[in-house]
């Protein structure tokens, strides 16, 4: 009970701090996985080291920077997050999922997540980016229980997890960008090893695209305060099995890093169509 509380005066101090760089939330926030690292370029505003915000765990995989940016993407007010925190840094839930719950208590209300994952469909190309519309908890365990269970309010419906709406503007921002975005359903294990061959098929037979060791535990949370999410692929390896070819974190980073430029170029272009609608309402 006690580190409970502990954990959420963090998370109002963090949000205090929030409100003392910005008074007023902004409207998106987007948090930018492997793959998605020079969309921070494209940020007019201001950068703060993750370490100077009370409580905030900070990232220790390389290619997550650990930094929050206030500014305008592309004219639009965004709120970006460089870098996260994953379960297999920590093993602590409560660890991972702080950033959206101090998103959350701050007043943000719609939140892009991004992550690099691998491919299980054999149709689809190494590169090519992903709208999740759905997703599978395969991690061991579910994130609204590391605060400790408190409500019934916990008993969350994540029927429509992935806000239909936003999907939307990302298939049409992908479209101006010129790229085809895919639309699929993404798989979340604990990492940090990869899946075998054996998973993986398993994986496919459940109706699976993708895979990877982030982002659904912070749906999970971000659903639990109310918040419309949106969620967004790259597809950085073909998946266990599927080729001849081993899997590393370095294969990994490398093609997020290869494709850096076109993805950010969607977000950017993703930002301002949300805007304009937010807009008109």
């Amino acid at each position: 009970m006690a580190r409970t509380v502990t954990r959420l005066n963090d998370i109002r101090r963090a949000a205090a701090f929030c409100r003392r760089v910005s008074p007023q939330a902004p409207p998106l926030a987007i948090v930018l996985g492997s793959g998605f690292g020079s969309v921070a370029d494209g940020l007019k505003g201001r950068w703060i080291k993750a370490a100077k915000i009370p409580g905030c765990p900070l990232p220790r995989v390389p290619g997550h920077e650990g930094r929050w940016g206030w500014g305008e993407l592309g004219g639009a007010p965004v709120l970006l997050i460089a870098g996260r925190v994953h379960y297999y840094e920590r093993g602590d839930m409560a660890e991972v999922t702080f950033a959206v719950r101090t998103l959350a208590a701050y007043g943000v209300r719609n939140l892009l997540l991004t992550n690099a994952a691998g491919c299980l469909s054999p149709r689809w190309s190494c590169g090519e980016l992903m709208i999740i519309k759905d997703h599978v908890n395969l991690m061991g365990v579910n994130p609204l229980c590391e605060m400790g269970w408190n409500s019934f309010e916990d008993f969350v419906d994540l029927t429509s997890a992935y806000d239909l709406r936003l999907q939307k503007q990302l298939h049409s921002a992908g479209k101006e960008a010129g790229l085809k975005l895919h639309s699929g359903v993404y798989l979340a294990v604990s990492g940090p090893s990869y899946e075998t061959p054996a998973e993986i098929r398993a994986f496919q037979r459940f109706g699976v695209q993708a895979v990877g060791m982030s982002t659904v535990p912070d749906v999970i949370v971000a659903r639990r305060y109310g918040m419309r999410v949106a969620g967004l692929s790259c597809l950085t390896n073909m998946a266990a099995g599927m080729t001849k070819q081993a899997i590393s974190h370095d294969e990994v980073v490398a093609m997020g890093k290869q494709n850096s430029k076109r993805n950010s170029e969607v977000i950017r272009i993703f930002a301002q169509k949300f805007a304009r609608a937010s807009k008109d309402g």
